[in-house]
């Protein structure tokens, strides 16, 4: 008999989220029953995608996959009323399916964020007796804090202890590093209930790209290191201008390429002119479906951010997607994201926001020999083929609904 997951989480297809469609499709070609609770898409802009309209109850049916939505406030602004709404009803609701609308499932799957999709596969579990698996990708109240969402230290107390009330009800945790878990376990929880999952990236598009880089990417006679994806305050890329201004002249065949948006990118682009940098390039964002092409076309892939202890334990979703890929890697974030380049073998690390320690790590990329540049872009995609992929990732989660469901029919 299969086993039959209900798969609890506010974000769903069409709106941008990482275990959406992709992880409930492949469940099922492994062999499980699922059913996706989620909401009307609104993600991220808080308005509903064209298309629907929100009701009491609208089923999909999508590969095999059964999508139940259910109701709730259309809102993501930054002020904090709306936001709270948007996650409280979505909870309410989606409890209300679960307590009394949804088959009974054999496991439960719940994602986080937000804290109250936990609260609700809790409560759940408490009235139907069905066992929980809360994957948590952020780490709260830590991300709320050093994001600056929430900085009342009363309020961030209160996160703290519903997050630790939520862990005590999951019977297994699942989390995305070693970090993540250490933190958990100084915390209270037990090592035993906490099982690291890595992440894994969108597969389909970077296997087939389509398009191809534009004429304004450099060519084969530069040293390419790309960075692709958010130009934020959190990836601290002018430590990256730094390092490239104390290149131009030492090594003028090495360029950085930024490609991407976000809200640094004007005063990124303001720094390279008033530094008059001839060895940085900017390019506009470009669909996922794209990025495969620019990733393919780049000698070395670059991952940045901020010195931060949160990021210490955090492992860039990008660095996954590189090492699909098969491309060498500079890794410029410390912690448990150098310590992945470390064990593949994939690449150079360099200490974050330190520009002499990112140019010499470019430098080592640059002179290395063919050889053993190719051996480094084997080890990435040997090492994300064997632990970080799709398949893997969810072949594990399918390993613990399998017992769970398992665990409770035999009680």
């Amino acid at each position: 008999m299969a086993t039959r997951v209900l798969l609890l989480t506010q974000w769903f297809d069409p709106e941008p989220t990482f275990k959406g469609q992709v992880f409930a499709r492949e469940l099922v070609r492994q062999g499980f029953e699922v059913e996706v609770v989620t909401g009307f898409p609104n993600y991220p802009g808080g308005k509903l995608y064209p298309g629907y309209k929100l009701r009491l109850l609208q089923r999909e049916q999508i590969d095999g996959v059964q999508v139940t939505r259910v109701p709730l406030y259309p809102s993501h602004d930054q002020g904090a009323v709306g936001r709270v709404l948007n996650y409280v009803s979505f909870a309410a609701a989606s409890l209300c399916y679960g307590l009394f609308g949804a088959k009974r499932p054999d496991v439960i799957y719940a994602y986080h964020p937000p804290l109250t999709v936990g609260i609700t596969a809790a409560l759940i579990r408490l009235f139907r007796r069905v066992p929980v698996v809360y994957d948590i990708q952020d780490m709260w109240p830590d991300t709320l804090r050093a994001t600056g969402m929430l900085s009342n230290e009363k309020a961030l107390k209160v996160v703290s202890a519903v997050c630790d009330w939520v862990y005590r009800r999951a019977n297994q945790l699942v989390v995305l590093s070693p970090g993540f878990k250490r933190l958990l376990i100084e915390r209270g929880v037990p090592e035993g209930k906490i099982e690291v999952i890595y992440n894994w990236c969108a597969e389909d598009s970077l296997a087939t790209p389509l398009g191809s880089v534009p004429v304004s990417f450099p060519g084969n006679d530069k040293f390419r290191v790309l960075f692709a994806g958010n130009m934020g305050k959190a990836q601290a890329l002018d430590a990256v201008l730094d390092a490239a201004e104390l290149l131009q002249e030492r090594a003028p065949d090495l360029v950085f390429v930024f490609l991407g948006g976000g809200v640094e990118v004007a005063h990124l682009q303001q720094l390279t002119a008033e530094k008059a940098l001839r060895n940085v390039t900017f390019l506009p964002p470009v669909p996922m479906t794209e990025v495969g092409s620019y990733l393919d076309a780049a000698d070395a892939l670059l991952v940045h951010l901020k010195k931060d202890p949160l990021f210490t334990i955090t492992i860039p979703s990008k660095t996954q997607a590189y090492m699909a890929v098969g491309k060498p890697i500079l890794m410029a974030v410390d912690g448990d994201a150098a310590d992945l380049v470390l064990e593949s073998g994939c690449g150079q690390v360099a200490e974050s926001e330190n520009p002499a320690s990112l140019a010499e790590a470019a430098l080592a990329l640059m002179r290395a020999s063919v050889d053993e540049r190719n051996a480094m872009a084997e080890n990435s995609r040997r090492f994300y083929r064997d632990k970080l992929s799709q398949s893997v990732g969810v072949g594990r989660f399918g390993a613990i609904f399998n017992r769970l469901a398992e665990r409770t029919r035999g009680t």
